[in-house]
């Protein structure tokens, strides 16, 4: 296992953004619904209900209504929890490309859920902050 990262100039030279298959969505139920063995790429409780991501064919057995078509980006460097600047850094890279970015921080890495049809776009912008962070 490697170390977290915290560095802001190491996190963006090495980010490494990775697309993963597929087409995921975002749905929300009411707290306490049985989602009856539903795989979950995540899960958040809000006050309003549970909001979950999944892959679109396994929330669509699941008979979920679809909140949000989303194509799944993984920066695979270890990114500590505490890090200052990651997340503003590649916000402003999407913003600037007019992307819209969701975006969840785990353990290890921080995943980022973007628009379908803007997963490409979205992997050349942060390719590119790679790039131009790497030559500083």
């Amino acid at each position: 296992m490697t170390a977290p990262v915290s560095d802001l100039a190491t996190l963006l030279a090495t980010m490494e953004p990775t697309l993963n298959p597929g087409v995921y969505v975002y749905a929300s139920v009411p707290l306490g619904t049985d989602l009856g063995g539903l795989p979950l790429v995540a899960s958040f409780r809000e006050a309003e209900g549970l909001t979950v991501i999944a892959a679109e064919a396994d929330a669509a057995r699941a008979g979920l209504t679809v909140l949000f078509r989303a194509a799944w980006i993984t920066l695979t460097v270890h990114s500590d929890l505490q890090a200052v600047g990651l997340t503003a850094a590649f916000a402003r890279a999407l913003g600037d490309a007019g992307i819209s970015c969701n975006v969840m921080a785990a353990a290890f890495h921080d995943h980022l859920f973007v628009p379908v049809d803007s997963a490409q776009p979205a992997l050349d912008a942060l390719r590119r902050l790679q790039r131009q962070s790497a030559q500083r």
